[in-house]
């Protein structure tokens, strides 16, 4: 069983690995079968639209602006002007704080009001039109590995409305990264690339838990 510190997405609380694989194809792939048009979120893990991503990692840009709006958010112009200029060298020393992406489950230590991941949140709620939600996603954007999208449907869905990065990573180390394994041999089946993390995997399941609940 994996750690109670969260609540399992019920496709993975049921053990019904199967149905977790079609729910994540369901969100990637069928509103292209079925529309002809991506799901904007679904856009989310390779949007790069000015090819300098993997170059910017410890800088906020206007293209993490753009890309945050797939997740259904916005940073209104007061909020990217602190953003982008006036506090721009802070965030930046911030995110070098955290050091290069690496994958949730590998952080063995708790993540504290100390940590420079938290730090770095809840500077940024200090952001005109930046709260909890488009702070997650903010960082998420930077680090996609390492911090979970959080928004009020996913915190319900996990049970992490309190408190949601701590939990999570305790849940995908416990019995020998269960969670994690899980989470990775759901993306591989559903024929993702690595480039989508396991965490997002579960920020998936737990989103489509309320929009298409099965």
């Amino acid at each position: 069983m994996t750690d109670s510190s969260i609540r399992l997405p019920k496709v993975l609380a049921s053990g019904d690995d199967d149905s977790a694989v079609d729910v994540v194809r369901e969100y990637f792939y069928e509103a292209l079968v079925k529309t002809g048009r991506i799901r904007s979120g679904a856009l989310w893990d390779e949007w790069d639209s000015t090819s300098t991503r993997q170059r910017d990692v410890d800088v906020f840009t206007a293209d993490d602006l753009v890309a945050v709006t797939l997740l259904s958010v916005s940073v209104d112009p007061d909020g990217a002007q602190v953003l982008l200029r006036e506090r721009h060298a802070e965030f930046t020393e911030l995110l070098r704080e955290i050091g290069p992406d690496r994958d949730l489950v590998d952080e063995a230590d708790e993540i504290t009001p100390e940590s420079p991941t938290w730090r770095l949140e809840t500077a940024l709620w200090t952001v005109p039109s930046i709260g909890r939600t488009i702070a997650s996603k903010l960082i998420a954007r930077k680090r996609p590995r390492l911090y979970p999208v959080y928004d009020r449907v996913v915190g319900e869905v996990l049970g992490t409305r309190t408190a949601h990065l701590e939990p999570i990573r305790q849940a995908l180390r416990a019995n020998d990264r269960e969670l994690h394994h899980r989470l990775v041999t759901v993306r591989e089946r559903a024929a993702l690339p690595a480039t989508v993390p396991a965490i997002r995997i579960l920020d998936v399941l737990a989103r489509m838990q309320v929009k298409s609940p099965r």
